[in-house]
């Protein structure tokens, strides 16, 4: 569906309304539309570095960040392509290690949206095309694919040879599109899984497992599960890695929440499972350390948007949405006595999960979405004032800020906000924290 994006470069622009217009309304997963708009554009899929391929509810993108620092680090260079932007549409495509230009982003689309006619691509797949268009024109030493939404009907899910695939962490999102079972769920992400090539996952219950123990086989893939091809956990001050054939002791990740241990893990286990590149123990150690992955869990620096606030408060920023999300927010902030909470939400998401799973929350106010359908903020405040929650709502986040420093709210309880990439995006460009 489309992101409403906005540039400010009139060429790119041009080209973004056009891609608005595409299948409104009606994404539907598949790959023939993805595989007919790539066979006119010379099939660049088939041309693209080594892939890194990375599926997952929740952590895949941390997992993308931490395999580019890992690689870089190593003095090599990676495409990497994730989604959704936060500010500039952009940010989904990194070409050879820097955010794609203007001019050439706009050529890009352009030459895409022009081949498009008669397949009626989706936003996404016709994105998808132009990032593997890009990858394909500029050398690299690998490619950084994250799935879109599901896998094995993923437009990315083209790519016939990854050099290895990874699964991050597993629940309920996109219900939608893929349902509420989680077994199901997990069978979707393993369809990425490809015949002689390693599927490196984290570890999960029965019979969880044992789908993607099925379509891993179906698929001819190696399934390489956390837990018994390759362990570690972070333990007095350090990360611990191990596999049968190497033994790590590296930095915990600077990324702040325990969750990112295993999404470092994940992405430590994928390269260490591969031959094609040379990613030294050093390396490994100096990504701990370089990856970036705004607005989760980022805490804000000084901006228009945060001086709003007494200098003293934190301001916390994540894009968490489900239920997964929740209990990453709940375990980094856990001995906090309590929390305070501004929040927006798409209408397709759980909010009374997403709450239930914040036990710290005290206080929280309720904004909408522009651009995007939301749930009405006095609805979530229902649901909040349900879960004894103090609960507000403002019609902005500049004016719920506001309403914080009129209430004199104590400096020392943090503040969060959350529920939405779409709302992190949104405060991300009013504080002028434009990711790079």
């Amino acid at each position: 569906m489309p992101d409403h994006a906005r540039s400010d470069d009139p060429a790119v622009q041009k080209q973004l309304d056009r891609l608005a217009t595409l299948s409104p309304g009606r994404d539907t997963l598949g790959l023939e539309r993805i595989a007919a708009l790539l066979d006119r554009l010379g099939n660049p899929q088939r041309a693209l570095p080594p892939v890194f391929h990375v599926a997952g509810t929740n952590g895949k993108g941390s997992t993308c960040a931490f395999l580019r620092a890992a690689i870089e680090a190593a003095g090599l260079s990676a495409h990497v392509y994730t989604s959704p932007h936060l500010v500039r549409f952009n940010e989904r495509i990194r070409i050879a290690g820097k955010l794609v230009e203007d001019a050439v982003l706009a050529e890009l689309l352009e030459m895409v949206l022009d081949q498009a006619e008669g397949i009626d691509p989706s936003f996404f797949e016709a994105t998808t095309a132009a990032a593997f268009l890009a990858f394909s024109r500029t050398p690299a030493d690998a490619s950084i694919i994250e799935v879109g939404l599901g896998g094995r009907l993923d437009a990315t899910n083209v790519i016939e040879r990854p050099l290895v695939c990874g699964i991050a962490h597993l629940g309920i999102d996109h219900e939608a599109f893929l349902g509420s079972d989680i077994v199901g769920i997990a069978a979707e992400k393993a369809g990425i899984a490809k015949r002689g090539r390693p599927l490196v996952t984290q570890s999960y219950p029965n019979p969880v497992g044992q789908s993607i123990a099925r379509i891993a086989e179906q698929n001819g893939a190696e399934w390489l599960p956390r837990g018994r091809d390759w362990r570690g956990a972070p333990y007095r001050g350090q990360l611990h890695y191990r596999d049968h054939e190497t033994v790590l002791r590296l930095p915990l990740p600077a990324l702040p929440g325990p969750h990112q241990a295993d999404n470092a893990l994940l992405a430590i286990a994928m390269l260490r499972h591969q031959r094609a590149l040379d990613v030294p123990e050093a390396a490994l150690r100096a990504a701990m350390g370089w990856a970036d992955w705004p607005a989760r869990l980022q805490k804000l620096e000084p901006g228009p948007l945060t001086d709003i606030l007494p200098p003293e408060t934190e301001i916390w920023l994540d894009g968490g949405h489900n239920v997964l999300a929740a209990g990453a927010l709940a375990a980094h902030f856990a001995d906090q006595e309590g929390i305070r909470l501004i929040m927006g939400m798409l209408s397709n998401k759980d909010p009374e999960g997403f709450l239930s799973a914040l036990p710290q929350v005290r206080s929280a106010t309720f904004i909408p979405i522009d651009n995007h359908a939301h749930h009405p903020p006095d609805k979530l405040a229902e649901i909040a004032r349900k879960l004894g929650v103090a609960a507000h709502t403002a019609p902005t986040i500049s004016a719920a800020l506001d309403e914080l420093v009129s209430e004199n709210v104590q400096p020392e309880r943090p503040l969060v906000i959350t529920g939405s990439l779409y709302l992190a995006g949104d405060v991300l460009r009013l504080n002028n924290s434009l990711p790079e």
